[in-house]
């Protein structure tokens, strides 16, 4: 599968836009095996930095994303049911974004069963 860089500076737009309260990060198995992996912090836009999604057009088109890279993971997380049994750099990873977006991660896609799931907290309860 192809799959661009975790664009989490325009997740914060839409978090603050609809009131988002909690996330479910799917395909995270599309990164096992990867050395580095990046998340999209912020962007550069005239000279200075946003750490959030600018509104219009015009502004987003001048954009440049700001990239944090960090290690990968070797260990496959396919099928893994428990967060604390996930690789340490994808729980690293995943925390990162949780900070970023400041928003928790409830549930967590480890495959395309849908057994193949972390729920962190349900989403409905």
């Amino acid at each position: 599968r192809r799959c661009g860089w975790f664009d989490a500076a325009a997740l914060k737009r839409s978090i603050q836009i609809n009131g988002v309260t909690g996330l479910c990060v799917t395909k995270l198995d599309v990164l096992d095996g990867m050395d580095t992996v990046r998340l999209a912090t912020g962007y550069k836009l005239d000279g200075g930095v946003s750490d959030i999604l600018p509104a219009g057009a015009e502004a987003l088109a001048k954009c440049e994303p700001i990239y944090e890279e960090m290690p990968g993971w070797k260990d496959s997380t396919v099928g893994v049911k428990e967060f604390d049994k996930l690789p340490q750099a994808a729980r690293n990873y995943l925390n990162r974004l949780e900070a970023v977006c400041g928003v928790p991660i409830d549930i967590i896609s480890t495959g395309p069963d849908r057994e193949e799931t972390i729920v962190r907290r349900h989403p409905f309860k």
